[in-house]
C-alpha cells in the first residue's frame, strides 16, 4: 500500500477532486434547474429534460476549462523546474498529463451526448407545445411574444418552424451542431489505430479544436433557455398557473416576462485559452530561432541521427523536444527523446522511420551531400520526464524497448561523462540496463556507446556498476546457425561487446529477486521506455517485489509518456 500510494496516491487524489468536482456541479445544477422558481413554466413545458440539458452544460464547462492545460508543454516544464525541490511524488502527476488529457475529454464527450440528446428532446416538445398538443398553459407560454410588449419562453416563433430549422439557424443551434462535429472528429481520429498508422490524420483533426472553443464561446450567446423575469408587479407562479386566460387582465398575474440567461461558458475558459495562446507565441518564437545541423549520420535500421546545436539550449537527461521541418510539414511537430548528454555542446535525437513525416524526412536527408546543411529545421524544448529522476534513486533499472532506447542513450552517455569526470555529486551506485529488440540490426546503433562504456568501467574497475542485458526477441535459422558456429568467441557476434546477448524475452521475477538479492535496503527507480502491456507487468512487478520493511528493497515504477 506504501509503494501504492507513493507511485499513485497524489494522481489517484487529483482524479478524485476532479471526478467530485464534476458529481458535485452536475447535483448542484440539476437540483437549481428541477426546483428554482423562474424556471417553473421553462419546466413546464420540458420537464425533466431541463435539468438534464443544463447540468451537463455546467460540467462541459468545467472540462472545457481543463483539457488545454495538460497540453501547455511549457507550463508543466515550468512546474516540474519549481518542484525539482520538492519529492519524486510531487513530480509524478506531470508524467500523466496526457492521460489526464484524454479523461477530461472523455467526460467532455458524454456530457456532450447527454446535452445534445436532452436539447433535442427540449426542441421537440417546444415544437409540440407551438403546435398545441399540451396543455392549455404550455400553449399559451408558447404563444407569448407573438404581441407587443412580451417577451417570449418558446424559441419555435411559428407553426411551420421545425425543430431541424431552429438547429441550423440559431445561434445556439448551428454552434452547438458545428461543436459536436468537431468533437466527434477529434476523437475519433484519436483513436489508437489512427493515432499509430495516419498520425497526420490524427494531427491535423485535432487542430478542429480551434473551431471546437470558437464555438464554444458564442454557443451560449444564443440564449435559448429563458426564464422569468422578476417584474412589478411580480408574476405569481404557484397562483397564475392555473389561469392562463387571464394573465394580463388581474393585478396577481401581469403577463409574465423572459429573458435568456448571461453567457457564461467564456468566464470558464478564456483564463486556459490565453496560456495556451502564450504557449503558442513561445513555440513559434523557438521556431524562428535558428537552428545549425552539426553532423547527420544514418544508422542501420532506417535510424537517422540529428546532431544540432542551437544558442541558449540546455538539457537533462532522459528530456525530449519536439520537432518541425517546414519542408515535410508546415504545421507537424513530432516529439523525439534526447539522446546525448548534458555535458555535450550539441544535443542529438534518433529518428526511426515510422510514419510518413519521418519516412520523409529520413529521405531528404539520405539525398543530401556529405557535410552540407540540412533543411530548416524547428526545435520547441526541452521538456521533462520521468527519466529525470534516474540519478535520485540509489539503484535505477533502465528498460527500452526497440528505439525506446533513446533516452537512456542520454542517461548512460551522462554516467560516462560523470564518470570521466569523478563526479562527486552522483548518487547513483548501481544499473540495471535493458534492451529489448526484434531484430539484430537495431542493436548496432547503440552497440558503440556501450562498447565504450564496458571499457571506461573495466579500466577504473567498476565493472559492476553498469550491468546492461540485451534481448533478441526476434531471428531466423540462419541467424541461429552462426551464432552456434561463433559460440565460444570472448566478444558477442551481434554486438561486439562481452556481455552476450539473450534470446527471447527476460524472466522478470528472476530479474526482480536478483536486483533483491544484490541490493538490500536500497531504493530502486524502474524506468521504461515501451509498449502499454510491458507497463503494466513491470508496475506489478515493482509493487510485488518491493518490500513494507523500509530496511529492504523497495521498487518505484516510472514510464516515459509523450
Amino acid at each position: 500500500m506504501g509503494n501504492w500510494i507513493i507511485n499513485h496516491g497524489l494522481s489517484a487524489f487529483i482524479l478524485t477532486v476532479w471526478m467530485g468536482i464534476n458529481i458535485f456541479l452536475f447535483v448542484y445544477y440539476y437540483q437549481l434547474y428541477n426546483t428554482q422558481e423562474s424556471f417553473f413554466y421553462t419546466r413546464h413545458i420540458l420537464s425533466s429534460a431541463l435539468p438534464w440539458a443544463r447540468a451537463p452544460a455546467a460540467v462541459l464547462n468545467f472540462n472545457c476549462m481543463l483539457i488545454l492545460l495538460p497540453v501547455c508543454r511549457n507550463l508543466l516544464s515550468l512546474i516540474r523546474g519549481s518542484f525539482m525541490c520538492c519529492g519524486r511524488s510531487l513530480r509524478k502527476p506531470l508524467d500523466k498529463n496526457i492521460t489526464f488529457h484524454k479523461c477530461v475529454a472523455y467526460m467532455i464527450a458524454l456530457m456532450t451526448a447527454v446535452h445534445t440528446i436532452a436539447h433535442l428532446l427540449n426542441l421537440e416538445w417546444f415544437n409540440n407545445s407551438r403546435d398545441g398538443e399540451y396543455d392549455i398553459l404550455s400553449t399559451t407560454l408558447s404563444a407569448l411574444g407573438d404581441s407587443a410588449n412580451e417577451t417570449f419562453l418558446n424559441p419555435i416563433r411559428s407553426t411551420t418552424t421545425t425543430p431541424t430549422y431552429v438547429a441550423f439557424t440559431t445561434i445556439a443551434g448551428l454552434t452547438g451542431v458545428i461543436i459536436t462535429l468537431a468533437l466527434i472528429l477529434i476523437i475519433t481520429s484519436s483513436m489508437e489505430v489512427i493515432r499509430r498508422s495516419y498520425f497526420e490524420v490524427f494531427w491535423y483533426t485535432h487542430h478542429l479544436f480551434i473551431v471546437f472553443f470558437a464555438g464554444l464561446v458564442f454557443h451560449g450567446a444564443g440564449r435559448i433557455v429563458r426564464h422569468l423575469e422578476t417584474t412589478d408587479p411580480p408574476h405569481n407562479t404557484s397562483f397564475c398557473k392555473d389561469q392562463p386566460l387571464n394573465w394580463g387582465n388581474i393585478p396577481e398575474c401581469p403577463i409574465p416576462q423572459f429573458e435568456g440567461g448571461f453567457p457564461q461558458t467564456w468566464m470558464w475558459v478564456l483564463g486556459p485559452m490565453i496560456l495556451y495562446i502564450c504557449e503558442r507565441v513561445l513555440r513559434f518564437i523557438r521556431y524562428m530561432q535558428p537552428v545549425m545541423y552539426r553532423k547527420i549520420v544514418m544508422r542501420p535500421s532506417s535510424v537517422l541521427e540529428l546532431q544540432l546545436v542551437k544558442n541558449g539550449f540546455k538539457m537533462e537527461v532522459g528530456q525530449y523536444v519536439f520537432l518541425n521541418c517546414p519542408e515535410v510539414s508546415q504545421l507537424e511537430w513530432h516529439p523525439f527523446t534526447l539522446t546525448s548528454a548534458p555535458e555535450e555542446d550539441f544535443f542529438s535525437v534518433h529518428i526511426r522511420s515510422m510514419g510518413d513525416w519521418t519516412g520523409n524526412l529520413i529521405n531528404m536527408l539520405e539525398k543530401l551531400p556529405e557535410g552540407s546543411q540540412g533543411p530548416k529545421m524547428a526545435v520547441d524544448g526541452p521538456f521533462g520526464t520521468a527519466s529525470e529522476d534516474v540519478f535520485d534513486y540509489e539503484v535505477s533499472m533502465l528498460i527500452g524497448c526497440g528505439i525506446g532506447v533513446t533516452p537512456f542513450a542520454s542517461i548512460l552517455k551522462s554516467i560516462w561523462y560523470k564518470f570521466k569526470e569523478s563526479n562527486p555529486k552522483l548518487r547513483t551506485r548501481k544499473i540495471y540496463f535493458y534492451w529489448l529488440c526484434r531484430e539484430t540490426h537495431a542493436f548496432e546503433w547503440f552497440a558503440d556507446l556501450l562498447q565504450v562504456l564496458e571499457k571506461e568501467m573495466t579500466e577504473r574497475e567498476m565493472r559492476h556498476f553498469l550491468t546492461y542485458n540485451l534481448y533478441l526477441t526476434g531471428w531466423d535459422s540462419s541467424h541461429a546457425a552462426h551464432v552456434m558456429v561463433h559460440f565460444d568467441k570472448d566478444t558477442d557476434v551481434i554486438t561486439g561487446l562481452k556481455q552476450k546477448t539473450h534470446y527471447g524475452r527476460p524472466n522478470w521475477d528472476k530479474e526482480f529477486e536478483q536486483i533483491c538479492n544484490e541490493n538490500p535496503s536500497s531504493t530502486v527507480g524502474t524506468f521504461l521506455c515501451g509498449p502499454e502491456n510491458l507497463a503494466k507487468e513491470l508496475e506489478r512487478k515493482c509493487v510485488e517485489y518491493s518490500d513494507v520493511d523500509p530496511r529492504k528493497t523497495r521498487f518505484y515504477f516510472n514510464k516515459e509518456n509523450f
